[in-house]
């Protein structure tokens, strides 16, 4: 068993999009920017907007920081896109969620140019990437191919089972899996005898939320295993796999935290400069 190191693997691409956005600044003559609009004062929220300025920091690209009052109007936020879309230093623009209850989350992220979509959440990026075109993708699912890869275990051919099937990781990461020309099978909370997909897999991808769903006897032997959960339970962190019973059977395992986690951030980057880079052809 060797364990996925996430936040390894994030220094190095960061580093790789440091290299990038000096060489996007150096052609342009501006840094690649990206817009983080925040509503309300949610504390984990608030914590994801610092840690996604100070990435942005750490690599060279400019962010723009935009905060809402919890009780703004939809027709405000509005506004704020719309300036944000029309503005040519902002390359990508993120609005957090979850929104305050009396917004619409789905008007927002479709008001959001799709080619500024950095989240990936867009109907029009998702669209794309069901259809297998180049996309801004979800930022989690991103992060998931590129772990996969670090292993040095090829995608193309193998079987991979992904539990969940929420537009933010299941679905996406199912689609990317194909672009990668695996055989790709779905399986959710109404899946019956999940033991008998998910003993199939070469790649399980485990994203649906429940602590420690998947155990040892549920997994493939050498399966490369990639545990999207975060489930706290009486203050603890747990992810939706039992890592000490499934380490025993899987060739790679991410472990949570310090998997998938640290490369959402990093994907998040890397769509800020995709998008600059293909703004300026």
């Amino acid at each position: 068993m060797n364990i996925i190191d996430g936040k390894k693997l994030s220094a190095e691409i960061r580093e790789q999009m440091t290299a990038r956005a000096a060489a996007y600044e150096a052609r342009v003559g501006r840094k690649a920017g990206l817009a983080v609009v925040l509503v309300g004062e949610d504390p984990a929220s608030q914590i994801y907007v610092r840690n996604k300025i100070a990435a942005c920091e750490q690599v060279g690209v400019r962010s723009y920081a935009y905060y809402l009052p919890a009780d703004a109007m939809q027709a405000q936020l509005d506004e704020l896109i719309d300036t944000l879309n029309a503005d040519k230093n902002v390359d990508g623009i993120l609005v957090q969620m979850p929104l305050p209850k009396h917004l619409d989350e789905q008007a927002t992220l479709k008001r959001i140019a799709p080619d500024k979509d950095v989240d990936g959440f867009h109907a029009v990026n998702a669209g794309r990437l069901m259809q297998g075109q180049d996309c801004l993708a979800a930022c989690t699912p991103s992060g998931i191919i590129e772990l996969i890869r670090s292993t040095g275990t090829p995608i193309a051919g193998k079987h991979a089972v992904v539990v969940g099937r929420s537009n933010i990781v299941g679905k996406p990461v199912a689609m990317l899996l194909l672009k990668n020309d695996a055989t790709v099978t779905i399986c959710h909370s109404k899946t019956p005898d999940l033991a008998s997909f998910t003993r199939q897999a070469d790649i399980l991808v485990a994203a649906v939320g429940r602590k420690e769903l998947i155990t040892g006897d549920m997994v493939k032997p050498g399966a490369v295993v990639i545990d999207v959960g975060m489930n706290r339970v009486d203050g603890k962190l747990y992810g939706d796999v039992a890592f000490e019973s499934v380490s025993k059977i899987a060739s790679y395992i991410t472990p949570v935290p310090g998997g998938v986690g640290p490369m959402t951030i990093t994907m998040l980057l890397k769509n800020t400069l995709d998008a600059a880079e293909h703004a300026e052809r």
